[in-house]
């Protein structure tokens, strides 16, 4: 049987960390603040809390019961400045003095982006669409004749949002026609070059399913299409 063979590709390369403060997020809508640089970014690293569950019927497992948790998101990157820590955190930042006041707060929802690269030099582009940042640890070393330095460690945990969109979910049809159901959503991805979005403006605003629209070119072809006999 003859099949399409991918090619190799490996991650490598992350950059661009961009972080925007939710304001809305309800039944009726979702909304966020200016988008915002985080750090520069060494490392991020993505685990997804799942579990698989085998259920037993006539003395064989019939069925097996999926489950799907939170995104825990590692990040390492540069040092982070005390008033976008205190932003991301909920704690409190005094522009007037420069005080960053350690105190007790309920961290902000935040909506978080970045870009991958691949080994073959494409890249794909991402939005977490809501999570929490835990405050981080910190550590101080004395200097020594080494190269070693202190950056940033922050987890951000990521979550399903409360708003409903309309195109949460694709349902591919017959001739790849396209419907769509809706459903709440983590985040969205997309690959780099893509010539069937504008991804010139993907970190302008927070993108999500409802927001992200096909070029007129693709549209047009896929008129081209459903009209062809």
């Amino acid at each position: 049987m003859a099949f399409a063979k991918k090619k190799v590709v490996e991650g490598r390369g992350a950059s661009d960390l961009v972080y925007a403060l939710i304001t809305t997020d309800d039944s009726t809508e979702y909304t966020t603040g200016e988008v915002k640089h985080l750090i520069p970014l060494a490392t991020l690293t993505k685990t997804t809390e799942a579990s698989s569950e085998a259920h037993y019927y006539d003395n064989i497992p019939a069925v097996n019961i999926n489950s799907e948790g939170a995104d825990e998101i590692s990040i390492t990157g540069a040092l982070i400045d005390l008033e976008t820590l205190a932003e991301i955190t909920g704690k409190s930042y005094d522009p007037t003095t420069g005080v960053f006041s350690d105190v007790e707060t309920t961290p902000p929802y935040i909506a978080l982006g970045y870009k991958s690269q691949n080994s073959d030099g494409s890249e794909y582009y991402a939005w977490r669409l809501k999570g929490t940042f835990s405050v981080p640890d910190e550590s101080a070393n004395t200097k020594d004749d080494g190269t070693e330095g202190v950056g940033t460690e922050l987890t951000y945990t990521g979550i399903y949002t409360t708003h409903v969109f309309t195109k949460g979910k694709a349902i591919i049809g017959a001739e790849d026609t396209v419907t769509y159901e809706a459903a709440p959503s983590k985040g969205v991805k997309v690959n780099v070059p893509n010539d069937k979005i504008d991804t010139s403006t993907f970190f302008d605003e927070v993108m999500t399913p409802d927001t992200i629209t096909a070029t007129i070119q693709t549209l047009a072809a896929k008129s081209v299409k459903s009209t062809t006999v």
